[in-house]
């Protein structure tokens, strides 16, 4: 009997270690799938916003560049994606594979384009251009850097008197950004 009572004392012991370690797991469980939850709400209520947006920057190409250019500006702006992309097919009227419709988000600022299958008259202007207010100089620097790449600066880099520092390019895609630092 005396030898009973250890070996009861030790199983349970061991059951309710058990129990505890079982407990813990379940209640891991429970945190990610509450993490895992959120994020799939904010993905959710990020995408609604962008939906409900009654005015986006809308960029027409000519030069079947739409997804080079697209690629390359979501790479520029933090917290920036493609939503969504709508291809032309065989049947045309533009080249297969190209950008039917895409739009996509540049940190928080609805955008969308597409390949031209018609060579319009018209092309970009620097009369509507995208006007960025950078966080910081090392930012300004390096959009001012990578936008002027293979494109064109309209002014370059200086203090005008209406900001601390402020830069106009033409990115190697003929779009027009003005880069600002307050």
């Amino acid at each position: 009997m005396i030898r009973v009572i250890p070996l009861l004392l030790l199983l349970l012991i061991t059951y309710s270690c058990t129990e505890v370690k079982k407990e813990d797991e379940k209640n891991a469980e429970l945190i990610d799938l509450k993490s895992k939850l959120d994020s799939l709400r904010t993905i959710f209520h990020k995408k609604q916003d962008l939906e409900n947006d009654q005015i986006a920057t809308f960029l027409t190409f000519q030069n079947a560049n739409a997804e080079q250019a697209m690629n390359f500006y979501i790479a520029l702006f933090d917290n920036s994606n493609i939503i969504n992309t709508k291809r032309w097919g065989k049947e045309g009227p533009g080249k297969e594979g190209t950008i039917m419709h895409a739009t996509f988000n540049l940190n928080g600022a609805l955008f969308m384009c597409s390949d031209s299958p018609a060579i319009h008259e018209w092309g970009f202007t620097p009369a509507v251009s995208n006007y960025v207010e950078c966080k910081n100089e090392e930012e300004l620097q390096r959009l001012f850097i990578k936008l002027s790449e293979n494109g064109k600066v309209m002014m370059p880099l200086n203090n005008y008197g209406f900001s601390q520092k402020f830069g106009f390019v033409e990115d190697q895609f003929g779009v027009s950004w003005q880069l600002n630092l307050q």
